[in-house]
């Protein structure tokens, strides 16, 4: 937030690295933050999945090739309109519940726990906004590969070859990628901001803000790399069973193609979540703080 935002200055010591922040003395408002949460949410998933739904395709491509295979070029924006339908929600249901579930943690945790509060949130948000994120992102997957030709074609096929779970084929990996990686990256963007307000003594400005959110999805990108190919090898799979579970997945995958596979894509995931953490998380900060000020207007006026 800027040093604009005129909640930050009255906060304690103790809570001065919340986001979407309280006025002191103030009772917390729960679906303030949560409503706040959701646009703000909203607003950065979609601009995020539009700029870099190519790179995206490119990284998905790569890692469904088998062996040497080459991969197609064309159609680098197959399947985005469908994509953001599912982005939309589910980028405002995970900071709409991130950010209370955030807020409550740290209320009720020792200060020196703020990591723990985190870390929670960021896995609590991943679950609630796995329900939209999962068929979302399997939807996207088959298009990007050339399963089908339009998102209404995907889903209805899927469910009428492979029922209604088809939609949330890979569901165990994409919970053991999603919910490790949201934590990690809000996690470790957040101690980031701590940190850097206590040296700088003052708010963050928006090009810091997104210097953070490129470095804490670089890091958590490229440590996430092997349950990232996993999860999309389980997605496309379809009917043809050639995996079984994660477990069976990884096995056969080394012992077909080499350890190396499981870091297939580390170059364009790194690039792709860089960009898109640092795009995401100065959006998000930007929403939220004329959110926050509108909001003091609005007290103000009446």
């Amino acid at each position: 937030m800027s040093s604009k935002d005129p909640h930050t200055h009255s906060l304690g010591n103790d809570n001065f690295f919340m986001s979407i922040t309280e006025p002191h003395g103030k009772p917390f408002d729960f679906f303030r933050v949560l409503y706040d949460g959701c646009i703000a949410g909203g607003v950065a998933g979609v601009i995020v999945e539009t700029v870099l739904y190519p790179i995206d395709t490119i990284k998905t491509r790569l890692q469904v090739v088998r062996g040497g295979g080459q991969i197609i070029l064309k159609g680098l924006y197959s399947g985005l309109a469908g994509n953001l339908a599912g982005v939309l929600p589910a980028s405002a249901i995970f900071v709409g519940v991130y950010e209370p579930t955030k807020q409550k943690l740290l209320k009720s945790l020792p200060e020196n726990l703020s990591a723990v509060a985190h870390f929670a949130a960021g896995a609590i948000g991943g679950a609630a906004s796995s329900l939209v994120r999962v068929p979302t992102e399997v939807v996207k997957q088959r298009m990007q590969t050339g399963q089908f030709r339009s998102a209404p074609d995907a889903v209805r096929l899927i469910v009428s070859n492979e029922g209604f779970k088809g939609l949330y084929a890979g569901y165990g990996s994409f919970l053991l990628r999603d919910l490790p990686f949201d934590a990690m990256q809000f996690c470790i963007y957040e101690q980031l901001r701590i940190g850097y307000k206590i040296a700088a003594k003052r708010d963050l400005k928006d090009p810091e803000n997104a210097m953070l959110g490129a470095f804490a999805g670089a890091i958590t990108g490229a440590v996430t790399t092997p349950l990232d190919v996993v999860k999309t090898r389980l997605m496309v799979q379809g009917s043809q069973k050639h995996y079984k579970g994660i477990l069976d997945c990884v096995s056969k995958i080394v012992k077909e193609e080499g350890t190396h596979t499981l870091f297939k894509g580390i170059g364009p995931r790194v690039l792709w979540i860089g960009i898109g953490g640092s795009i995401f998380f100065s959006v998000l900060e930007k929403t939220k703080q004329v959110l926050a000020q509108r909001h003091t207007q609005d007290e103000a006026h009446n």
